[in-house]
């Protein structure tokens, strides 16, 4: 029998100047990584502006930490971005970001975060209801996983709030995030933001409604609230920076949650669509996690009680996140002079951090390319800086823990009461441009246990 090798991207062989560096871009942001990123600890080179590709532990330490203030979040990112969330945490920089991040930090507490995986559990609860209506032929999780995460991020955020169709924002942010996440030519020149981007000149209109939408909202959930139990917005609300004691505005506390829209939905969903195509594939591992699963709960829902007696099911998604990050490839901008690896660094170089070849690297991992979540079951025997699904230092994403409780439980759900096998012929095909989506759907023959 084949070995399976899970699939991947073909990385570049050759230089590919600024016109093939645009297309690659567009189609598959991964593909502008050269192959060699995966055997060297940095690559360098100049197209439009200088770039260097950093796969070093050590130099990425001191990016995303010890000199975190040299290397904001690059040009690109921000103005991909900040029309639809502002100046929310994941696009702010320096004081502004510091206040908004000590004060949502309590929002994702280990009590909190417990706290909300009822919600979780019945989502996870539903899914398997739709899931098992298509018992007996193939099913494409990606879209029911896209389902269930929304249905946790919905009512998360927004437990209590009527008079608007939160299915309705959710798409007008994917529909958003699809038109405008796209690189320009003038991106890879290096051209300032001031300079207009034909791709991105029709959004206006649409991101006016998308905060109407929120406004709404936000005021609806607060004159429906009636002593339930505290949502995310709840605990925004109620979040303050320790220092100033400064709240968040009406605005801000708009483009933050949109950042969590943003940010929590899709993601959590393409590592469960990535998961469970890599267990489709790999029976033992399947039964390994089932038994588990069926060991630590028995016939009980699963909840945040059995999070610690999944270590196996955790390591599935750990594997899933090495294989396949969502934020897959960033990017940030040196403000001034350093030395990465022994090499130069100026002021204006863009510094990529691609993730994917990082996870994939043949010097910090054996076996890259293969699925094996065993390797996680002594998380202290991973290397620090070589792993980074959800980056590290003082802006490690927030709701790293959060993310991974839901993934748990909604993947111990689903393999609790269904068995997973791969379709002949419909792989996935990984394609990113802001998040890495498996391209066509994950598309799984399911039968009930």
């Amino acid at each position: 029998m084949d070995r399976f090798v899970p699939v991947k991207i073909a990385l570049g062989q050759k230089p590919l100047g600024i016109w093939g560096s645009l297309q690659a871009a567009r189609n598959n942001v991964l593909s502008l990584i050269p192959e060699i990123a995966t055997r060297q600890p940095i690559v360098s080179g100049k197209v439009g502006v200088r770039w260097h590709m950093v796969m070093d532990p050590t130099a990425l330490r001191r990016i995303l930490r010890d000199n975190l203030q040299n290397y904001p979040k690059s040009t690109v990112t921000k103005e991909l971005l900040r029309p639809a969330i502002g100046e929310s945490l994941f696009i702010a920089e320096g004081a502004h970001w510091k206040w908004q991040r000590q004060a949502a930090a309590p929002v994702f507490t280990h009590r909190n975060i417990s706290n909300l995986a009822p919600i979780m559990t019945r989502a996870a609860a539903a899914a398997t209801e739709r899931i098992a209506q298509h018992t007996g032929r193939a099913v494409d999780l990606y879209s029911e996983m896209m389902d269930t995460t929304f249905d946790v991020i919905s009512d998360v955020t927004f437990s209590n709030s009527d008079g608007f169709d939160r299915k309705e924002l959710f798409k007008m942010i994917d529909t958003y995030i699809d038109s405008t996440a796209k690189v320009s030519i003038l991106d890879i020149l290096g051209a300032p933001s001031w300079v207009p981007r034909p791709s991105r000149a029709m959004i206006g209109s649409d991101i006016r409604r998308i905060k109407s939408i929120a406004d709404r909202a936000i005021a609806s959930h607060k004159a429906n609230k009636h002593g339930e139990a505290a949502d995310l917005l709840d605990l925004l609300e109620a979040g303050e920076d320790p220092d100033t004691k400064r709240r968040m505005t009406r605005q801000e506390l708009r483009d933050n949650l949109l950042a969590f829209i943003v940010a929590g939905h899709e993601t959590t969903a393409l590592t469960l669509s990535w998961a469970l195509y890599l267990l489709s594939h790999d029976k033992d591992a399947q039964n390994r996690a089932r038994d588990e699963i069926n060991a630590a709960t028995g016939d009980r829902p699963i909840g945040a009680e059995h999070l610690d007696k999944l270590p196996f099911v955790r390591a599935v998604i750990d594997e899933a996140l090495r294989l396949y990050p969502p934020a897959a490839f960033v990017s940030r901008t040196a403000l001034g002079p350093d030395r990465l690896c022994d090499r130069d660094v100026t002021a204006g170089d863009t510094v990529m951090l691609p993730f994917y070849a990082l996870h994939r690297s043949h010097l910090y991992w054996n076996d890259p390319d293969n699925f094996r979540p065993q390797r996680f079951m002594k998380p202290n025997k991973i290397e620090r800086f070589t792993y980074l699904p959800f980056g590290d230092g003082p802006r490690i994403c927030i709701g790293a823990s959060f993310a991974l409780q839901e993934a748990v439980i909604i993947l111990a759900t689903l393999l609790k009461r269904f068995a997973f096998t791969a379709v002949a012929g419909k792989n996935p095909e990984p394609v990113m441009i802001l998040t890495l989506r498996p391209k066509g759907g994950v598309w799984v023959h399911v039968d009930k246990i």
